[in-house]
């Protein structure tokens, strides 16, 4: 079991791509299994890899993670037996100021988000924010990846 710790921000403008190309991301495909209440059950396909992760409840910034690597095809069958809704993104790891940030580009529901988050070691860790990164939105659980699926962004309008 892992405990995972994160922060999620909005992204305010486009200078996070500076220097990137495709060739430097992941294509992601997720769906869910079981969400809200927790745990969150989740199939996810990256490249030509597939996962599935159970997380649990949030306690603070964080929340237990259990995540299996499976193969592919179970990956597709499950994804055809989870709750309607796929959240569709490319991902782009970026490294500032000695620390990994993730950064989503989401497509076809919620095209037009842009999202970046960076795993901690504990909730009161202190990081450099880059210059790219706008609003904080870890609590606000409208940019779950398991409520973009089912509420996705344009349907907010």
């Amino acid at each position: 079991m892992n405990f995972e710790i994160e922060r999620k921000f909005l992204v305010k403008d486009n200078s996070w791509k500076k220097g990137l190309t495709e060739v430097d991301s992941s294509f992601i495909q997720q769906a869910y299994l079981a969400m809200f209440p927790e745990p969150t059950v989740r199939v996810r396909i990256r490249d030509s890899h597939a996962w599935l992760t159970i997380k649990g409840m949030p306690k603070g910034l964080g929340r237990a993670e259990f995540e299996y690597q499976i193969p592919t095809n179970d990956a597709l069958a499950l994804m055809k037996m989870a709750k309607p809704g796929i959240v569709i993104k490319r991902r782009y790891e970026i490294m500032f100021q000695g620390k990994k940030w993730e950064v989503d580009e989401f497509f076809g529901d919620n095209e037009g988000l842009i999202l970046a988050e960076i795993e901690l070691d504990h909730e009161d860790e202190i990081f450099d924010n880059p210059p790219w990164l706008g609003e904080e939105v870890s609590y606000d659980s409208r940019f779950k990846n398991s409520a973009l699926a089912m509420n996705p962004l344009n349907s907010w309008k």
